[in-house]
């Protein structure tokens, strides 16, 4: 494709990957983005002497590309994405792309939840055995610019189901699957099922010689494989115990049996606390069992990593209330982690912009932990309505440092305040990381 002409939408991190990397591979490259490209990304294109447009899309140019890398922001059933396809121009992701210019060893992790941490804490422990590795994708660098910039042995990727959206010969080496819980469900005409098959991509282009790790216990999981042709060798993990090959829990120990080599580590040495971590704790020793990493080294990384932020995170304890900022909790599975690893009475915070959500499940821990709720965002109502019967005090609130002052008033000695949203941050904020830093600010202003 070198010296063909490369049209990119969105001029966001992936998009300005893809045209450094793209430059960089002696492409004609012209990056447009309907809305207003930030200062930061408008500096990175010029210094790379890249063209650019914004505020609009100019279909003339666009129509005459030969290939069309899109943001995964971006639906696949726009108007202007089926313009593209009609002509018979491509359209691929930038993770697509990127992969075309590696050969790096690809793992890639997916999942609704979890994902984060798993490729964070497989990246350290690879970085730790001294491998050369880089992590990216949904995390971090774009893959692309990654790429372009660095010639890894090892990539480490976090992958969204709309990354996956736009592959066609993407493959990792090793994939994982985290867990499959209803999200970003309004992308996908409220299909459940049009979801999962989304995140079964990541397996779609693996060969016998590939591996594709799963959390046997997620019942969406289950289900997707039964529906899915996986070439991959399949090596599952779980709370119970699954032998001859797998990752499994034993007597409060994490035991990893694979190709001959066995691994232990007990659950109350891992450094992330709580079930959800475990998992991910399995996720990751299975991957890296693969890779040969040395068990002391394994070992010692799985009792030292600290956490991603706004996951959990300790902001500060005051007055003997703690304070928890868990604003990457986008969907209600990650919530109901949340509430779950609570140990004492909790005020929390909780809204956005909804999804589609089912709060039910999380009725049962709210009659149970929760002694406040305090709604932050633009619409409650579907909050007020479903938890109203089950909390003795809700508060509606529309900025975060009002929503701290009164979850201060309303905490007791002991209790936790939890920033836990279950919902997207775009109504009030430019993303989560937004959200989790002015809770972070807010407190430490108290």
């Amino acid at each position: 494709m070198q010296g063909k002409d490369l049209v990119i939408l969105g001029a966001g991190e992936s998009g300005v990957g893809a045209a450094i990397l793209a430059k960089k591979n002696g492409y004609r490259v012209w990056v447009s983005d309907r809305g207003v490209v930030s200062d930061h990304f408008q500096k990175e294109l010029d210094n790379n002497q890249i063209e650019w447009e914004e505020n609009q899309h100019s279909m003339e140019r666009i129509l005459q590309a030969d290939e069309v890398v899109k943001s995964p922001g971006i639906p696949d059933h726009i108007a202007i994405i089926q313009q593209i396809r009609d002509r018979g121009i491509p359209v691929i992701s930038e993770i697509e792309f990127a992969a075309r210019y590696t050969n790096a060893t690809l793992i890639g992790i997916t999942g609704s939840n979890g994902k984060t941490t798993t490729t964070m804490l497989i990246h350290h422990i690879l970085k730790s055995a001294g491998i050369h590795v880089g992590m990216a994708g949904n995390i971090g660098d774009s893959f692309a610019k990654s790429v372009a910039e660095n010639d890894y042995d090892y990539f480490v990727l976090e992958l969204s189901s709309f990354q996956l959206d736009g592959i066609q010969n993407f493959r990792p080496h090793i994939a994982v699957i985290t867990n499959i819980t209803p999200d970003h469900l309004d992308r996908y005409n409220n299909s459940f099922e049009a979801y999962r098959n989304s995140k079964f991509r990541i397996t779609k282009n693996q060969q016998p010689s590939d591996y594709f790790i799963f959390d046997a216990d997620d019942t969406a999981i289950q289900e997707g494989i039964k529906h899915t042709q996986i070439q991959a060798k399949k090596i599952p993990y779980s709370k119970g115990f699954i032998p001859p090959e797998a990752t499994y829990i034993k007597d409060n120990q994490i035991h990893s049996t694979l190709e001959n080599n066995h691994f232990m580590i007990p659950i109350q040495s891992l450094s992330l606390k709580g079930q959800h971590n475990a998992k991910n704790a399995m996720a990751a020793a299975t991957v890296t069992q693969l890779i040969n990493i040395r068990k002391q080294t394994l070992k010692d990384c799985l009792e030292n990593f600290q956490g991603a932020s706004h996951r959990l995170e300790n902001v500060l304890t005051i007055n003997k209330v703690s304070y928890i900022n868990d604003s990457k909790a986008t969907n209600v599975n990650a919530t109901f982690y949340a509430l779950d690893s609570m140990t004492s009475s909790t005020v929390w915070i909780v809204g956005g912009t909804d999804k589609g959500n089912d709060y039910e499940p999380l009725l049962p821990l709210v009659r149970e932990k929760v002694k406040a709720i305090i709604c932050l965002g633009e619409d409650n109502e579907k909050l007020i309505d479903v938890f109203a019967p089950v909390s003795e005090l809700m508060v509606e609130t529309n900025s975060m440092s009002e929503a701290v002052k009164i979850a201060y008033k309303i905490a007791s000695s002991g209790d936790n305040v939890l920033l836990s949203p279950a919902c997207a941050s775009f109504d009030l904020f430019e993303n989560y990381e937004d959200r989790g830093n002015q809770f972070k600010e807010a407190v430490r202003k108290l």
